[in-house]
């Protein structure tokens, strides 16, 4: 049975805990670069069972949620109150082929891009962070609340990765 929204958030913000998120999401890519240097592509690319991602689709999916990270910052510190359409990550990963993409590409593009959101998150006054976006599916949100949730993705995926590799 998959998780509710609520779930899915709950067991996010008990994964962050008191956890800075801007810290956590700074070391990301480093630790996701140490977690898959050295993998063969088989490595790479092996499922754990037919319904869970393999690492390297959980690398594109990194970076697409990244971009998707990007998008939503910056529609709500230009529209406050701007409606947030949800992601459907099983449809994104069968459209862009998550299963073959190169998981140091999309390393690469991830890094890119939690750069560059990072540099606007850093540079935010400390009003901006009560922004928010209307959530299709889990209502308001703000930035800092969606920024945690992001770090906590972080955590989340990249102790899967940990558990994949054994």
């Amino acid at each position: 049975m998959s998780e509710t929204s609520e779930q899915y958030i709950q067991r996010m913000l008990a994964l962050i805990g008191e956890q800075d998120p801007l810290a956590v999401q700074a070391q990301t890519a480093g630790k996701l670069s140490g977690l898959i240097d050295g993998l063969t592509t088989a490595q790479l690319t092996t499922r754990p069972s037919p319904e869970r991602w393999s690492i390297a689709e959980i690398v594109a999916h990194f970076a697409d949620t990244e971009l998707a990270l990007g998008w939503r910052v910056r529609l709500i510190l230009a529209q406050n109150g701007a409606v947030l359409q949800n992601v459907d990550q099983d449809a994104w990963a069968a459209a862009l082929d998550y299963a073959h993409q190169d998981s140091h590409v999309s390393l690469n593009t991830f890094r890119v891009l939690r750069d560059a959101n990072l540099a606007i998150l850093r540079s935010l006054p400390a009003q901006a962070w009560d922004n928010y976006g209307m959530h299709e599916q889990r209502g308001k949100e703000t930035l800092s609340h969606i920024v945690r949730l992001y770090a906590a993705h972080d955590l989340n995926h990249l102790a899967q990765i940990e558990k994949i590799k054994g």
